[in-house]
């Protein structure tokens, strides 16, 4: 498949059985109200828990080889809550917001006076130095040369964030990073990739118990 992805292919066996289980946290406030959580450590919502919990009941049955967490706490909560034996990974955590941590898409477009979005006009200084999206995309293509021999063993659950479990999905197709601006990913919801035909597929996407109430940002 045709690429504009700078990173190299991963040194993934031919067509490995196992898939791969994305289960995005649940919800918290910040992602309630629509602003960018990045590497602030918040904790879960009550309804965040309950959403924790019901990924954990859309992913029993599957034998997992290998469970992955964000060392953030809404990450590593929804993976116990789903009754994941999860080992953290630090290159799970979300992609660094910098100077726009905490604030709405629409405040900064406010303030900026265009449609600004993370994708596309990335981000800026702040607390924190910020990530470009290559940048992010460099730690999800190092996380999947971790997972994808492991898929040969069996299937890999990865429980992260919204932004990053987007461009991760897009290296493993092997698309462009910002391919990732075009998708949606739901708090407490769980996607699954695989192969098909010896090609990295998406077999379901964004499925949930029940969808969040607002769209959020991470």
């Amino acid at each position: 498949m045709p690429t504009n992805d700078p990173l190299p292919d991963h040194p993934a066996p031919d067509n490995p059985s196992g898939k791969l289980v994305l289960l995005r946290h649940g919800e918290t406030e910040w992602s309630k109200q629509g602003r960018h959580t990045g590497l602030t450590d918040i904790p879960l919502t009550p309804r965040g828990e309950d959403l924790a919990r019901g990924a954990g009941q859309l992913v029993t049955g599957y034998d997992f080889s290998l469970i992955l967490t964000s060392p953030l706490q809404r990450a590593r909560r929804t993976a116990e809550l789903a009754g994941l034996r999860a080992e953290v990974d630090p290159l799970l955590v979300e992609w660094d917001y910098g100077g726009y941590e905490g604030r709405t898409t629409r405040d900064i477009r406010r303030e900026l006076g265009y449609n600004w979005s993370a994708f596309t006009h990335g981000v800026i200084r702040g607390q924190t130095p910020g990530e470009t999206v290559e940048e992010v995309a460099a730690r999800a293509s190092r996380v999947l040369t971790r997972v994808l021999p492991a898929m040969v063993e069996g299937d890999v659950a990865v429980v992260a964030h919204g932004h990053f479990l987007r461009i991760l999905t897009a290296v493993y197709l092997r698309l462009a990073p910002r391919f990732g601006a075009q998708i949606t990913l739901d708090a407490g919801s769980v996607s699954v990739l695989s192969f098909y035909r010896e090609q990295p597929a998406i077999l379901s996407w964004n499925y949930g118990l029940e969808l969040p109430l607002v769209p959020s940002e991470s």
